[in-house]
């Protein structure tokens, strides 16, 4: 761990790097809480971020060259990239095989449906660890005190209303993502 540490202070911001320990140590907990493996956690946190600093030509270059779909929607806004070319990268610069932990890396931005447990703990400590900063955000650690799925599930809706109000495109795989939390509790109910 602290190999990959040193390797993304190289390629991070001071920020950046700090965010992605509050992600990782944010990440072990809530794995902790809900049943997910916390080592696994802790590492797909850390490493989530990995690429969030490329430019937006690399992005899509790197996308092109991992063989990763490009959506219209990701055309349009390449940085939403990060999170499936990180997974790439994590990969090929870390040498991380699991695939639950490149998973997670690959699903922390847009979600998706079907998320893992430990997908969902890497999407929702990326929202709300302790560098984080915005109005709601301390309704949502709130939530991810006792309901994965609630305090995700709110993640996606203030996501949503915030892209909403700048008027930006929504992926279709956050869309996803929050009807398959909502046909669940239905189904539960």
């Amino acid at each position: 761990m602290e190999n990959i540490i040193k390797s993304l202070a190289a390629k991070l911001t001071s920020k950046r790097l700090g965010h992605s320990l509050g992600v990782s140590e944010t990440a072990r907990v809530l794995a902790e809480r809900f049943g997910a493996q916390p080592e696994k956690a802790r590492l797909a946190g850390l490493i989530h971020d990995c690429a969030r600093e490329l430019s937006n030509n690399n992005l899509l270059q790197m996308a092109k060259s991992f063989g990763i779909v490009i959506s219209d929607v990701e055309m349009a806004n390449p940085s939403l990239l990060h999170a499936p070319v990180g997974a790439y990268l994590a990969k090929a610069e870390f040498g991380i095989m699991d695939e639950q932990v490149l998973q997670a890396v690959k699903l922390h931005t847009t979600g998706g449906p079907a998320m893992t447990i430990l997908d969902k703990v890497v999407f929702l400590a990326d929202y709300i660890e302790p560098n984080r900063s915005f109005p709601g955000v301390d309704q949502i650690r709130n939530l991810a005190q006792t309901d994965l799925d609630q305090a995700v599930l709110a993640a996606y809706d203030q996501t949503l209303r915030f892209v909403i109000a700048q008027g930006g495109l929504i992926h279709t795989a956050s869309v996803e993502g929050r009807n398959f939390i909502l046909l669940n509790s239905i189904k539960n109910e």
